[in-house]
């Protein structure tokens, strides 16, 4: 199990170095991305809170810097394409984030675990499904079909990989805090809270 971003890369993009990334492939988020993979999720999560200023939201600073982290650095409630993939290697079956799933709802997942309320993450024409039966978990990769691909697992085991989501993100905050210091040294405090406040974990320490 990882957590993901769906990637897309504006063309033309230059506010800091970014790696090449398949166009709405999933980037996995860890502590082992490269500097330019963790310039690429900071530009997607910043892109996703990049929308159009109104009376709730006003408008960001002239620069374009500034401008385009806004969204990211002022919104109470932040959005990030993506969530979490669950991979079966041993029958090829991959469970992927839906259109109606995002990275910061990755706790839902132990609503399913302690209370067995079934989790959607689409709709037509793709709508994964996280069930549980029991002391087993049942993943429908579409549940628009009757013969979708299914991943079963113990409860028991998910919640173990869930902890390893939560170091993984952990992980990845603690990159990310380096890098901006390093990319965005301007930016980096607030910046660095709003990416754990998005995934909701606590903000690591400032890098010396």
């Amino acid at each position: 199990m990882q957590p993901v971003l769906e990637m897309y890369t504006p063309d033309g993009f230059g506010l800091w170095p970014v790696a090449e990334v398949e166009p709405f492939g999933f980037l996995p988020l860890s502590g082992e991305l490269s500097p330019a993979e963790v310039g690429s999720a900071v530009m997607r999560i910043a892109g996703c809170n990049d929308s159009d200023p109104d009376d709730n939201h006003p408008p960001g600073g002239a620069d374009a810097l500034d401008s385009f982290l806004h969204g990211l650095l002022t919104f109470d409630t932040l959005f990030a394409a993506g969530g979490l993939r669950v991979t079966d290697t041993s029958r090829g079956v991959t469970f992927q984030p839906g259109c109606c799933d995002g990275l910061e709802d990755w706790r839902d997942w132990h609503q399913l675990i302690d209370h067995g309320s079934p989790l959607g993450f689409g709709h037509d024409p793709v709508s994964p499904v996280a069930e549980r039966f029991g002391d087993t978990v049942r993943l429908t990769v579409n549940a628009e079909q009757s013969d979708s691909p299914v991943i079963e697992l113990p409860v028991a085991e998910l919640r173990n990989l869930l902890a390893g989501v939560e170091r993984d993100l952990d992980a990845f905050l603690r990159l990310a805090a380096d890098w901006a210091s390093r990319y965005l040294p301007g930016h980096c405090v607030p910046l660095t809270a709003a990416l754990a406040r998005l995934v909701d974990l606590p903000t690591p320490a400032k890098p010396p």
